[in-house]
């Protein structure tokens, strides 16, 4: 995957990474578009999850 596309309300799946990941914070969580890697990353560092992991969560949260 080389681009992540994030679609819909960004807030709702904000809430619900941070139900997930009571870790992160709104900052962690601040998405610009064309910066997706920059958020995995943000997100990665703080959950200790895989880049990958980190991918399929925003995928499965597109999807709701």
């Amino acid at each position: 995957m080389n681009t992540l596309e994030l679609k819909g309300d960004w807030n709702i799946a904000k809430g619900k990474l941070k139900q997930k990941f009571a870790q992160l914070t709104d900052d962690d969580l601040r998405y610009t578009r064309g910066q997706e890697q920059e958020l995995i990353g943000r997100i990665q560092k703080r959950t200790g999850q895989s880049k990958e992991a980190v991918e399929r969560i925003l995928q499965e949260l597109d999807r709701v």
